[in-house]
Formats: structure tokens, C-alpha cells, sequence
């Protein structure tokens, strides 16, 4: 009886306890990196205000930066988390994160980088983020 139940065992381990490789289980290829940009110089000024976002370099594909109070920014990896081996680059559209529809297929959110609608299950990679008010300097890091 016992060797009835242990073999029961080991075959339910091996059956269920093997996940199939999905590319879609891919990480994002985690960059090391430290930027500080001048929210004051004109290739910020979208900064200036809640709402706005830029592009800066950094990280795998680049990087997003969304400021969404006045303290508060976000900054996310433009490098999609579905299909990752093909290094799609996501774009903000409308207020959103949205795909690249040749490669990505997916949306993300902009403020936390979930994603909302498509084939990706990951949110976009994070960034850190440091805000110094009285210089205006904003430091994006991991």
C-alpha cells in the first residue's frame, strides 16, 4: 500500500511539476543602470508638469519616464516583456504604454507598467527613482 501511494506521488511530481518553456517566461535583460537628467533643460521640459513623459537612454531597450505628481515619477524599460528574445520596444500612446502591433501585442499601464490588454504577463522591468525638488534633478537607477 505504501509503495502504491509513494509511486502516486513521484508520478503526480514529474506530471504536474514541470512547467513548459514559454518565451513569454524570458526576462527582460536587466542593464546596469544610473542616469540623472535636469528636468529644466528643454529636452525635459515634458517633465515639468503631472502627465508628461520623455524618452531616455538606459537600460535594454531604453527607457520611459512618466511624472505622475508632483514628487512622484515612474520610469519603466521600453523593452516589451512578451516575446522578449525580440527585443520589442513599447511606445507611450493616449496616456497608456501600448505595444509595437508587429511584435509586442500588448499595453501596459503607465504609471505602475502592468500590463493591461494583450499577450504579455509581466509589467515592464522598473526603474528607481530620485527626485532632489530644489535642483530639479531626477535620478533613474536600479
Amino acid at each position: 500500500m505504501k509503495r502504491t501511494i509513494y509511486f502516486s506521488l513521484i508520478l503526480l511530481t514529474v506530471a504536474f511539476g514541470c512547467k513548459k518553456d514559454n518565451s513569454d517566461e524570458l526576462q527582460v535583460p536587466r542593464v546596469s543602470t544610473d542616469v540623472t537628467i535636469n528636468i529644466n533643460l528643454p529636452g525635459f521640459s515634458a517633465l515639468a508638469n503631472p502627465g508628461g513623459w520623455v524618452y531616455v537612454n538606459g537600460g535594454s531597450q531604453g527607457i520611459i519616464v512618466y511624472r505622475s505628481s508632483i514628487d512622484e515619477f515612474s520610469a519603466f524599460d521600453r523593452h516589451c516583456t512578451y516575446q522578449v528574445e525580440k527585443r520589442c520596444k513599447v511606445n507611450v500612446l493616449d496616456g497608456t504604454i501600448a505595444e509595437d502591433e508587429e511584435c509586442c501585442h500588448s499595453t501596459f499601464e503607465i504609471i505602475t507598467g502592468t500590463p493591461v490588454s494583450g499577450e504579455a504577463t509581466r509589467p515592464l522591468q522598473y526603474f528607481n527613482t530620485q527626485y532632489n525638488p530644489n535642483a530639479n534633478l531626477l535620478r533613474i537607477y536600479n
